[in-house]
C-alpha cells in the first residue's frame, strides 16, 4: 500500500477530486502533478470558485483583452473564459479517463444557478455547454432542486454526463438516484448505448453540521436539565456524517437487485455519491474529519486544495462509511427528540445554496463587466 494517504484512498475504492480551478493551476503544470503524484482523479467547479479565480487573478487579462477587441458581450465573455478552463482541465485528465475506460477523470461545469427553478432552460443550457466543450470526460452540473431533478433525468436520457449538485437530504438523494435509473432505462429502451454515461450525486456535508450545531448550541443554552444538556452535547458535530452514511445506505440499496442488474448488464455505471463541502468549517473539529469518516467504495470526495494537502500530510485511511450505520440512525432519532427538524434544515440549506451560487454568479458577471469596461477604455 502506498505511503501517500491520498493514493491509499483510491486503493480503498474512493476517488479524490479537486474542488477548485484556475487557469494558472492548469498552465503551470500543477494539476498534472497532482494527478501523477497524488492520484487526483477529477475536478469540480462552481460559480463561487470561478468568481474567486477570475476576480482575483491576472491569468485572464490577455484572454479578456482579446475578446474585448472582438466586441464580445459580457455573457459571451463569461462562457469563453469558463469553457476554456474546463476544456483545458478535461484535456489534462483525458489520459486518465481513457485508461479507466470512462470511469473517472471528469471535470464539472455548472449551468447558470439563475436557472435552478427552470427545468427547460436548464436542459437547454446543459446541452449547449456539452456541445461547446465536446469532450467525453466533462460533466455538466445541475442542481438537485424540484426543477433540476426532472431536467437531470432528461439529460441522462439524452446521453450527457451529469453531476447533480446541492443535495442535502437523503430523500432528495433517493429521488436523484431514481431519476438516474429512469434516464438510463429510457435511453436503453430507445436503443441507445448507456455504457459510457457517467454521473455523480453531490451530497453536501459540512454545511449540515454548521446549521445543526448552531441550533443545538441555542437549545443547549436554553436547557436546564443536566441529562438534556448531555444529550444535546452528544449530538454536536454528528449530524453531517450520519446524514451521509444514511445516503450511502440508500445508494447500496438502490444500486442492487434486479432493476439495477438489468442496466448493469447493458454496461451501466453506478451513479457514485460525491461528498461535497468536505472542508472543516468548525476549528474544533479535525481538518480531515469529512474525508476520514466518509471513506467507502464507489464514492468520490471533492476537496479544496487546503484539505487535500492536510490529508496528504496526516490523513488516516480506513473504511468508515459502512461502519456505525445503526449509530447514524440513532443520531437522527436523537436530533428529532431534541427538536431538530432535519427536513427544514436541509430545505433551508438547499435554498441558501442556490441563492449563494446565484450571488457568486452575479458577482462574477460584474467582475467580468468591470474588466471588459476597463480594457475597452484603454483600447
Amino acid at each position: 500500500m502506498s505511503s501517500n494517504p491520498l493514493l491509499q484512498l483510491h486503493e480503498q475504492g474512493q476517488s479524490v477530486w479537486l474542488d477548485q480551478i484556475s487557469r494558472s493551476l492548469i498552465t503551470s503544470g500543477e494539476l498534472k502533478r497532482l494527478i501523477d503524484q497524488d492520484g487526483l482523479r477529477g475536478m469540480t467547479s462552481n460559480p463561487t470558485i470561478f468568481q474567486k479565480a477570475i476576480g482575483n487573478g491576472q491569468d485572464y487579462a490577455d484572454h479578456v483583452k482579446e475578446m474585448v477587441r472582438k466586441g464580445t458581450s459580457v455573457c459571451q465573455l463569461y462562457e469563453a473564459l469558463v469553457v476554456q478552463d474546463i476544456g483545458a482541465a478535461a484535456d489534462v485528465f483525458r489520459p486518465l479517463y481513457d485508461a479507466e475506460n470512462g470511469s473517472d477523470g471528469f471535470v464539472s461545469l455548472e449551468v447558470s444557478p439563475l436557472l435552478a427553478n427552470d427545468a427547460e432552460a436548464t436542459i437547454k443550457e446543459a446541452k449547449d455547454l456539452w456541445q461547446r466543450l465536446n469532450r467525453p470526460n466533462v460533466m455538466i452540473k445541475v442542481p438537485g432542486t424540484t426543477a433540476g431533478i426532472p431536467a437531470f433525468e432528461e439529460l441522462i436520457a439524452s446521453g450527457l454526463n451529469i453531476n447533480v449538485t446541492l443535495i442535502f437530504a437523503v430523500e432528495v438523494y433517493e429521488r436523484v438516484a431514481e431519476a438516474y435509473l429512469r434516464g438510463l432505462e429510457r435511453r436503453a429502451q430507445a436503443g441507445q448505448p448507456i455504457d459510457r454515461i457517467a454521473s455523480v450525486a453531490s451530497f453536501f456535508v459540512s454545511r449540515i453540521d454548521t446549521a445543526v450545531d448552531k441550533q443545538l448550541e441555542q437549545k443547549l443554552q436554553q436547557a436546564s436539565d443536566p441529562g438534556q444538556k448531555q444529550r444535546i452535547e452528544s449530538l454536536m458535530g454528528k449530524a453531517a456524517i450520519a446524514n451521509a452514511k444514511l445516503a450511502y445506505e440508500s445508494f447500496r440499496r438502490i444500486f442492487s437487485g434486479e432493476r439495477w442488474n438489468r442496466l448493469k448488464a447493458k454496461g451501466a455505471k453506478v451513479q457514485r455519491p460525491l461528498w461535497a463541502s468536505t472542508s472543516t468549517k468548525n476549528p474544533k473539529y479535525r481538518d480531515t474529519l469529512y474525508v476520514e469518516e466518509l471513506l467507502g467504495r464507489d464514492t468520490v470526495n471533492t476537496v479544496p486544495l487546503n484539505t487535500l494537502e492536510a490529508f496528504r500530510d496526516h490523513g488516516v485511511v480506513k473504511p468508515t462509511l459502512e461502519a456505525g450505520l445503526q449509530e447514524a440512525h440513532k443520531i437522527f432519532a436523537g436530533l428529532k427528540e431534541v427538536g431538530i427538524d432535519m427536513k427544514a434544515v436541509t430545505q433551508k440549506l438547499t435554498e441558501d445554496g442556490v441563492a449563494s451560487f446565484a450571488e457568486s454568479f452575479n458577482q462574477l458577471i460584474d467582475v467580468i463587466q468591470k474588466r471588459r469596461d476597463e480594457l475597452s477604455k484603454a483600447a
